[in-house]
């Protein structure tokens, strides 16, 4: 969390995909992606990702956290363009319908009850209004925060051990969800997943870190040969989903792609 460089490519990568669903790709010399919108990046940590929000042109930025000590240290550097707030994400400081975009990346599996801040964001979002989200799937092969394979599939008590035999941790606290798991997480929400979208595009999306190394050039080989394979066999085992959510029903509105975004059923 505290890799600046690392986290300002994923914000790359995130504004990228902002800017395909809203249309707004286009935009050398016309404005930057975020123009005129009110936008939050809920679990900001460090603020990185915040800012590049900021700079993309967003009319206000805001950034929200429960590390005080990070929200310092991140509104010293940043804090004439971002708004940084402390808050729980169950209980978010802002207006129903009040943000334009939200952005949640990568933190559903470090809070205790995610359900509940996915209705809050859900209370907060504009109806024409855009959720970003990054989301570990519990069936990647290789757990992301441990770097341990198949920790993730393993019930807490066996996870602990593991991870205490590893000398890594005590204890492992992260608790990811299986895709039909996060589906239902945002039965309130229509969502377009851009996983495989970015895998097969990584140069135009940011997005040469979502499956890195020798699985990501055979995943990126498998969909050149066949997309609609590819969207059967990887997406049960991709390590991170990309999901664009919306609270109205809504498509993408950017160019077309050689591999399109999906609709996800939620309901």
């Amino acid at each position: 969390m505290l890799d600046e460089a690392k986290r300002r490519r994923k914000a790359a990568k995130i504004i990228a995909v902002l800017a395909h669903f809203l249309g707004r790709e286009a935009r050398d010399g016309g404005g930057a992606v975020l123009d005129g919108l009110t936008v939050a990046d809920i679990g900001c940590s460090a603020g990185f990702i915040a800012d590049e929000l900021a700079l993309a042109g967003a009319k206000r930025a805001f950034g929200v956290d429960i590390d005080v000590p990070g929200l310092r240290k991140a509104a010293e550097r940043f804090g004439e363009r971002v708004d940084f707030v402390c808050a729980d994400g169950t209980a978010l400081p802002f207006r129903d319908g009040s943000m334009d975009v939200l952005v949640f990346n990568h933190i559903y599996e470090h809070v205790v009850d995610p359900d509940a801040v996915v209705r809050e964001m859900h209370r907060v979002l504009a109806d024409d209004g855009v959720l970003y989200l990054g989301l570990g799937n519990r069936l990647g092969v290789m757990e992301p925060h441990y770097k341990l394979p198949f920790l993730s599939y393993l019930p807490p008590s066996l996870a602990d051990r593991y991870v205490r035999a590893s000398g890594r941790a005590d204890h492992y606290y992260e608790r990811f969800r299986t895709r039909g798991g996060l589906r239902r997480m945002l039965a309130g929400f229509h969502v377009w997943d851009y996983s495989l979208p970015v895998l097969a595009s990584p140069q135009r999306f940011a997005g040469a870190e979502l499956f890195p190394g020798a699985v990501g050039r055979a995943a990126q080989a498998t969909l050149a040969r066949s997309p609609r394979a590819a969207l059967r066999g990887l997406l049960p085992v991709v390590p991170t989903y990309l999901w664009v959510a919306t609270k109205a029903p809504r498509g993408p509105l950017g160019s077309a792609l050689p591999q399109p975004p999906q609709r996800v059923a939620t309901r």
